[in-house]
This record gives structure tokens, C-alpha cells and sequence, in this order.
């Protein structure tokens, strides 16, 4: 995160005594990424945040790779995928390389019987369909459609819906994920032609504190595996943070496009940003204004970069026959571009009401077999007249 938040009571020097009015101490725990290097908070538990009762099963869930080295245009079908109750098992992966994973979900039920902590990986989910609250060890968040929620990795979460039909997006990131320098000056602060600003984040609230002793099974992702670990206190105990590494929301809604008199290239759509990819946020724009501008995009070679698109909502004005919940994967070393009749039926139009997700990867992106279960088989012919 771009800038300092902080919840809760804590001492006013760091690294020193915090103790508790009925006696005793607070534990501190830095909360940091990339060794001592990166964003960090420090949180303050009533009890030790080190207490591994019991270590029950490790199991794998690593994808299954259908295709590893791809040059074919896919379309999957992502409503095809069906809901499943668990918020766990209803993710699924599609597209996944060194640096990331990218999957759909479908949970019908809340996250309550346990608690869940991605050890390896940022994770960024996408608000398809669905509302409620995000809970996590350093405070809670509200969502809703288009919202972006931004987990750090190590944070421990659950989530409430309050709707049963709930469709995600998902990327995992093994490198942090920040919103884009380029936007910030060198304090961090976002400039003025950002397409957001500070103001725009949903930031943690409503602080929950368990002071509570048992058996807590708290699922944690690791290298491919779920381990299944009992804690012996509720993972909810923080009384109080401060730093700049914490969970976070953003709606696509409050993304302001960036327009000029003629075509503008992907970059101005970027959101966020890794070492190994970026997250743009395609959203309803007024179209190029110069009297002899082509709104849809010019053909291009995905030269150094995989894309994929998730289609959301509204009429994507660059393809034919795309439905919500549509993932296009666009791989390197093929060019591609508006479907056959976009460029001409785009012409003379003033704006667009589309929204859409894009990732474009640095890395080439292996498929996995449940991607291929909802592909439609035909969508590289597409641009065949």
C-alpha cells in the first residue's frame, strides 16, 4: 500500500513493553514482505501469535496442466464452472505460470469453519457477483460488484457473503502486488493524473479482538499444499497495527479512464502492477475524439506478454459473441486484434459501457484441465472472414 493506516491501540514507540491493564504483556509481531526490505505493519496480539497446537493433514492442490507451452487463442466459458459450497474447493485454477495463478471461484457459503492464510502469495480477487465482508486478522472490509480486494500474503482471512450466488476472479501473486510507481511520487503519494487516488481505497475497519483459547483450524497454502493447522487462540486477537502492509479494497467503479483523440494503448487502463505482471481495469470511457479516429484498438503482437481478458459487463466493443464471465487468452507470439466488423462498426461511436479485467503476464502461461473444461474450442478460428 501506497500509505500509512493504522487500527486499533498500540504503544507509542516500537519494539517496547505494551502492557495489558489487567497485567501481563501484548505480543508484537512485524508483519513484513521481502525480508526487512518491504511494506510492513506491526500488530500487537494478546497472545502469542506462534502457538501451533497440532498439525492434522497436508494435502496437494496443485493444478493439473493440460497444454505447457500454448500458442493457441482460448475463450473459456466461466459461468460454465459450477458453484460449490466451500470457499476453498470452489477455487479453481486456469492459467497459471512461475509468477502467478490466475482462476475463477464460485462459493455458494461463507468462510466460517476455519480461517484461510495464502503463505506464498499476494492475492488480488475480483468482485463478480456477490456482497459482504471480508474478515481478516487486521480488520474487516465491506464489498460488493467491481470491487478489487488486495490480500497480502501471510494475512489470515475469512469471508461472509451474503449472497449465495457469488462469482470471483482471482490472481495470486508471488511477488507483491502495488498499485503502479508511475502514478506516485517519491513519497508514495498518488499524483494528479493518476486515474485514482487515496481516497478511492477501502481500507480495513471494525477491528475484531478474540481473547479466546481452543482449537482453531486455520488452512494454510504452501508450495502447492493446503496444511491443515490447529492454533491454540483465535487468530482474531490483534488489539492494535500500524505500517503499510495491509489488505485493502479498490472499486472498478472509482477507476477514472485515461481518453485522448486517438487510440490510447493498454498502459493507461493499468490498476496494479508486480514484478511479472500488471491488472488493468477496462471501464465505460467517451471514445477517441479525433474526427478520423478508429475507437476499436489497432491489431498488435503480444510480443513479450501474455493477455487475458475477463469479460464483466456491458458490450465489449473490440469482440463478437462475448458473454460475462468470458476469460480470453490472447499468448505470445501470435498477433491479435478487434474481431472481424469491429474496427468498422466502432466508427462514428462516442463511448463504451464495457468493463473488463485484464492480466498480461511477463511469462507464458501454461493451461490447466479445468480451463480446458470450459474452453470453447473454436475461439483462435475467430478471426477467420
Amino acid at each position: 500500500m501506497p500509505f500509512y493506516h493504522k487500527l486499533g491501540t498500540f504503544p507509542q514507540k516500537r519494539h517496547t513493553q505494551f502492557e495489558k491493564l489487567e497485567g501481563g504483556f501484548y505480543y508484537e509481531q512485524l508483519f513484513g514482505t521481502e525480508g526487512f526490505s518491504g511494506n510492513s505493519a506491526l500488530l500487537y496480539h494478546v497472545h502469542r501469535p506462534t502457538q501451533v497446537k497440532e498439525i492434522l493433514k497436508s494435502y496437494s492442490v496443485e493444478p493439473k496442466i493440460a497444454i505447457g507451452k500454448n500458442i493457441k487463442s482460448l475463450l473459456l466459458k466461466g459461468f460454465d464452472l459450477k458453484p460449490e459450497d466451500d470457499f476453498l474447493d470452489s477455487r479453481k485454477a486456469l492459467l497459471v505460470n512461475k509468477d502467478c495463478t490466475i482462476g475463477l471461484a464460485a462459493p455458494q457459503k461463507s468462510l466460517r469453519d476455519y480461517f484461510y492464510k495464502n503463505a506464498d502469495a499476494d492475492e488480488m480477487i475480483f468482485i463478480h457477483k456477490g456482497k459482504g465482508k471480508l474478515r481478516t486478522m487486521m480488520g474487516n472490509i465491506p464489498f460488493e460488484y467491481g470491487d478489487y480486494l488486495i490480500i497480502p500474503r501471510g494475512v489470515i482471512y475469512q469471508i461472509d457473503f451474503d449472497t449465495a450466488v457469488n462469482r470471483l476472479l482471482y490472481v495470486e501473486s508471488f511477488a507483491p502486488i502495488y498499485t503502479p510507481k508511475r502514478y506516485k511520487n517519491e513519497s508514495g503519494q498518488h499524483l494528479e493524473h493518476a486515474p485514482f487516488c487515496e481516497r478511492d481505497f477501502i481500507l480495513p475497519t471494525e477491528l475484531e479482538t478474540h481473547d479466546e483459547k481452543g482449537d482453531f483450524l486455520i488452512k494454510i497454502k504452501k508450495e502447492g499444499m493446503i496444511h491443515e493447522v490447529v492454533y491454540a487462540t483465535h487468530p482474531f486477537d490483534v488489539v492494535g497495527w500500524d505500517g503499510y502492509n495491509y489488505p485493502y479494497g479498490f472499486s472498478i467503479h472509482n477507476f477514472e479512464p485515461i481518453t485522448g483523440r486517438v487510440h490510447q494503448p493498454p498502459p493507461v487502463h493499468q490498476t496494479f502492477e508486480t514484478s511479472a505482471f500488471v491488472i488493468c481495469s477496462f471501464v465505460p470511457r467517451m471514445y477517441d475524439y479525433h474526427p478520423k479516429s478508429v475507437p476499436a484498438p489497432y491489431n498488435h503482437s503480444n510480443v513479450d506478454s501474455d493477455e487475458v481478458l475477463y469479460y464483466v459487463d456491458g458490450d465489449f466493443m473490440s469482440r463478437n459473441n462475448i458473454e460475462q464471465g468470458h476469460i480470453t487468452l490472447h499468448p505470445k507470439g501470435i498477433p491479435h486484434g478487434p474481431a472481424p466488423g469491429a474496427m468498422e462498426r466502432s466508427i462514428g461511436h462516442k463511448e463504451t459501457h464495457e468493463l473488463a479485467v485484464m492480466v498480461d503476464t511477463f511469462r507464458t502461461l501454461m493451461v490447466t484441465e479445468e480451463a480446458m473444461g470450459i474452453d470453447d474450442g473454436e475461439y483462435y478460428k475467430s478471426w477467420v472472414e
